[in-house]
């Protein structure tokens, strides 16, 4: 649960340091920033999906009663 909430702010600050920074800038600072940006909300996609899968596979499954009728 962890990492899916870390993956989560990491996109969530991606996307604002990739959004909030014009095209075009000539600063090399702020593309750095831009450029930043887009590598923190790509990462963080990942981590999220990868906490997802961590979450799926390691959820305790109810074992199976079988019934032979006695």
């Amino acid at each position: 649960m962890g990492v899916m909430i870390v993956g989560i702010i990491m996109f969530g600050t991606g996307f604002v340091l990739f959004y909030s920074i014009e095209l075009g800038q000539t600063d090399p600072i702020l593309r750095i920033a831009k450029n930043a940006g887009t590598f923190i909300g790509l990462s963080g996609m990942g981590v999220t999906i990868a906490g997802i899968l961590l979450y799926l596979i390691n959820r305790n499954e109810t074992p199976l009663e079988e019934s032979f009728g006695h």
